[in-house]
């Protein structure tokens, strides 16, 4: 009973403005910014969420909480709408901070392309940068390999603009 109370208080004390001081402004815009420029080769959308602590609602399951993290990605991967796009090929990176979570969800479109393997190598390396403090790094890299899989399996064809159907900065909650 003690654990979850204190994971409870952790989740409560923390929201976007303790996400926005780990991350910075500068690192956000940045970030906004690189996704903007992956996003002119191919069709694909890339949304990052940046959750401070999880909702109540979320902390009073009984279940382990790489459980309850990904089913927190799966429903904020409907409600920023990344499951919406033309092509079905939207991907979400989900950071969880208080549990050091993080969490990619790839639409349908590309996931039949990319071994869940291959995604769980590309959240290790971005834990390995978070870990060194390198939050822009690790996200940088992320944007980099997202981009590169959607520009192998959903380039643009010569002359064609990515619609950018979502928001690229970065979704702070």
């Amino acid at each position: 009973m003690t654990r979850k109370l204190l994971r409870l208080l952790r989740h409560c004390w923390t929201d976007a403005e303790d996400a926005r001081r780990t991350i910075g402004d500068t690192v956000l815009e940045r970030l906004g910014r690189r996704v903007a420029a992956g996003e002119a080769s191919h069709s694909g959308e890339l949304r990052i969420c940046i959750e401070a602590g999880l909702p109540l609602s979320y902390l009073w399951r009984d279940e382990p909480i790489e459980v309850v993290a990904h089913e927190r990605a799966l429903a904020l991967f409907g409600k920023l709408r990344v499951w919406d796009t033309e092509n079905n090929n939207g991907v979400l990176i989900y950071l969880l901070l208080v549990e050091h979570r993080i969490e990619i969800i790839a639409d349908r479109g590309l996931a039949r392309h990319v071994p869940p393997a291959q995604w769980q190598a590309l959240v290790q390396e971005m834990g390995a940068a978070f870990r060194r403090g390198d939050y822009e790094g690790g996200l940088g890299r992320a944007i980099d390999t997202v981009s590169a899989l959607l520009d192998r399996h959903f380039p643009l064809a010569p002359g064609e603009r990515n619609p950018d159907e979502l928001p690229n900065a970065p979704h702070l909650i």
